[in-house]
């Protein structure tokens, strides 16, 4: 049963656009990205219940057989991130969900499917730590763990939704990053965003841009299944087809096998990098809530659940001129834009539930020629827009008046 012709849900509406059809949702943002990995093509969840991701289990454990997907509750997380990389390398699409610790379990793994160029989508739904910590309350202090959470020299795409509509549209940019770029991509989304309920727009499945992993056009005698097509990206086969290949944790050439000479080290290496850095214009995504082409006096950056309310303090700012920058993508971290939008305002602000992480990376990329200020929380509760007022207030009477 697919997209197109599933029977209506309770609170789902349909809307006619000429010959196409438009569904829309009453969803919670879990539901929206389980619904998402569905239209991107997936067909394969192993994974673990954990709060506050359960739902996304829950969701593709009813959603995924009446695709002829599969779901497997798997013994834990270590487990589910292995069942995962097998399973996209039979050509499935493949993703699982987690939050916290489970997240910390799947680092190992992680650095398989980067090393192995394994596509797959591993949704991470921050909450409060250390440890188990407050496990059903929001945090946003796993942006570090996402990006340098697995030891070596790696690189790979972090994605941050801020709404309902996001989790879908996002979900489905996870997986076509995944596959365009033969590399694993992380959904890092947030507690509050995860179970906030809103209208989603679920658009034709015709219209929806679909990216599916390059395939090999060689004899299967001579695929090499690490030998990069000029864009940096290796044609992937499917394990069980004719093609026989080897995939190894362990430093590898063009063969798949283990090759440990600095030269290919090296090499290797660079190449998992510059595959992703070549191709920016393609990863890099960002909002802005605002007239880009305005001059500010306070830039907000935010991502995820501080969106929301950063947007509604700066429409309380009447006597300054404040706008909202929103990383979607936060790794790579989009440099050149926050960049541009820095020089015209004259002081930063990067509200975020964690005690600073986003903010040394905007400090990094504004310098010093401009002040950035932060606004901080890591007691389980969101921002109020009311407390990004009163921080907008506090860094106006500092350097704006």
């Amino acid at each position: 049963m697919n997209i197109a012709n599933r029977s209506k849900d309770k609170n789902e509406s349909t809307v006619d656009r000429g010959s196409k059809e438009t569904r829309r949702l009453f969803l919670q943002g879990n539901e929206a990205i389980a619904e998402g990995a569905i239209a991107a093509g997936a067909r394969f969840y192993a994974g673990y219940p954990i709060t506050p991701s359960s739902e996304i289990a829950e969701a593709c454990a009813e959603k995924l057989p009446a695709v002829g997907g599969v779901y497997i509750q798997m013994e834990d997380e270590l487990g589910s991130i292995a069942a995962v990389i097998g399973a996209s390398l039979t050509g499935v699409k493949a993703f699982t969900a987690t939050s916290g610790p489970g997240f910390s379990l799947m680092q190992e793994n992680l650095g398989v499917a980067i090393l192995g160029e394994v596509p797959c989508v591993v949704v991470n739904v921050q909450r409060s730590g250390p440890s188990t910590g407050l496990a059903t309350r929001p945090a946003q202090a796993d942006v570090m763990q996402a990006r340098w959470g697995r030891h070596g020299d790696q690189h790979l795409i972090v994605l941050s939704p801020a709404t309902v509509q996001e989790c879908f549209d996002l979900t489905v940019t996870a997986f076509n990053l995944a596959e365009r770029f033969r590399a694993p991509v992380i959904l890092l989304a947030d507690e509050i965003v995860a179970h906030m309920r809103e209208n989603v727009t679920l658009p034709d499945p015709a219209q929806i841009k679909i990216v599916n992993r390059k395939k090999p056009a060689c004899p299967p005698e001579e695929y090499l299944p690490f030998k990069p097509d000029p864009d940096g990206v290796p044609p992937l086969a499917d394990y069980g087809s004719e093609y026989i290949f080897h995939v190894t944790s362990s430093m590898h050439g063009e063969r798949g096998y283990s090759q440990n000479d600095p030269a290919n080290a090296g090499a290797k290496i660079k190449r998992l990098f510059t595959k992703l850095d070549n191709h920016l214009d393609e990863i890099l995504l960002v909002k802005h809530h605002y007239n880009p082409a305005d001059e500010l006096d306070l830039l907000i950056v935010t991502f995820g659940c501080t969106t929301r309310p950063a947007r509604a303090a700066a429409l309380r700012t009447p006597n300054l001129k404040a706008g909202v920058l929103q990383l979607v993508t936060l790794w790579p971290f989009p440099d050149a834009f926050i960049a541009e939008a820095a020089q015209k305002a004259r002081a930063v602000l990067v509200p975020e539930l964690n005690l600073g992480q986003v903010i040394r990376e905007v400090q990094r990329v504004v310098g010093k020629e401009k002040p950035v200020f932060g606004l901080h929380k890591s007691n389980g509760l969101g921002f109020l827009p009311a407390e990004i007022s009163a921080r907008i207030e506090e860094v106006a009477n500092q350097c704006l008046r």
